[in-house]
């Protein structure tokens, strides 16, 4: 897919609504929620998640992060957080997709893939033909206690930007993402969106000075 004029921005772990509505002030098209996670920050109880869901405003995206890896769970957590979107962070087969289509219609639906190396594009175009998004991350699926984001770490985006270049569906960047890195990622990667979490965050509350650097830097154009 071709690199757009601009990025679009998802700000991930939201914890409360007034993080949210600082997020879309500041120019957020998404905003992230974090559930159940085996490690990293961000996860905030699902009656959090619904209540934040309820209140961000259309168009922006609720996006419900999940680690389950079964359908029928995945569902049962989207419909209850009454989200727009359901990022899956760790990996699943054909068929839990084709399910969600069913179970989930009118939902987008997003897949990460943690680029831990070259072999992430194979990964990348076998979850493609699946989902509406791929996000790329720099997680480890197969450590001993899995991180599935909110690590901090940046990958190798060259193969992220191999990754944008050979798939058809829009391919959003995460990982390490900060105010002073993220004009040469955007450079190098030509992502559809960058993700953010630990990276606009001050004791761990969102940080309005940050974000708003982040997005000058990154070249995000806010909403209408």
């Amino acid at each position: 897919m071709n690199a757009p004029a601009f990025p679009r921005l998802k700000v991930c772990c939201i914890r409360s609504v007034e993080e949210m509505r600082l997020a879309v002030r500041l120019g957020a098209d998404a905003v992230g929620l974090v559930g159940p996670m085996p490690s990293g920050p961000g996860t905030i109880p699902d009656e959090a998640i619904a209540e934040i869901a309820r209140a961000t405003p259309p168009p922006v995206m609720s996006v419900l992060l999940t680690s389950a890896t079964d359908a029928d769970t995945i569902a049962r957590q989207a419909d209850a957080a009454g989200v727009s979107a359901v990022q899956i962070v760790d990996g699943v087969g054909p068929a839990v997709y084709a399910r969600l289509r069913v179970a989930l219609p009118g939902r987008s639906l997003w897949q990460v893939v943690h680029v831990t190396g070259p072999e992430a594009l194979a990964e990348a175009e076998r979850v493609a033909r699946h989902v509406d998004a791929v996000l790329l991350d720099s997680g480890d699926p197969t450590a001993a206690v899995k991180t599935l984001g909110g690590t901090g770490r940046v990958h190798d985006w060259r193969v992220s930007k191999t990754i944008r270049e050979q798939l058809g569906v829009p391919v959003i960047l995460a990982g390490g993402l900060i105010p002073g890195n993220v004009a040469e990622a955007v450079r190098v990667v030509g992502p559809f969106g960058v993700d953010l979490c630990t990276g606009v965050r001050t004791d761990g509350a969102l940080d309005a000075d940050k974000l708003a650097a982040f997005v000058s830097a990154a070249g995000v154009q806010r909403l209408a």
